[in-house]
């Protein structure tokens, strides 16, 4: 199994992230609410993170916040299961107001994981 998040399966296009934000579908399991779509010309699946400035106002605490996030979602992508070749774009926003400890952001990454394949 592999575990990496290279720079490949980054979500960085704009024109995607705005595709994703206009007809994109959403699951939310607090502190963590994610956007996906599938994408066809995708040859992988493409992740996106974010911290909101409002809630945060150091950039230590958002950066943190996101790492803790790319590695939650780097350890469990595998529970992503994709049947028909389709990959997904995804894109996650912290919503909480606090730093919380990263097991329960992984607990809540795992159900996220989860919800999408249904």
């Amino acid at each position: 199994m592999n575990f990496r998040f290279p720079k490949s399966k980054k979500l960085k296009s704009r024109k995607t992230i705005e595709l994703l934000f206009a007809e994109g579908k959403s699951v939310t399991k607090f502190p963590i609410k994610v956007f996906y779509l599938p994408i066809e010309s995708a040859k992988k699946n493409q992740a996106g993170f974010a911290v909101a400035k409002r809630n945060f106002k150091s950039a230590v605490d958002r950066n943190r916040i996101k790492r803790q996030l790319r590695e939650a979602y780097r350890l469990q992508k595998h529970l992503l299961k994709i049947e028909d070749d389709s990959q997904f774009a995804l894109f996650f926003l912290y919503l909480g107001k606090e730093k919380l400890e990263y097991s329960s952001i992984e607990k809540a990454m795992a159900v996220l994981l989860e919800k999408i394949n249904i």
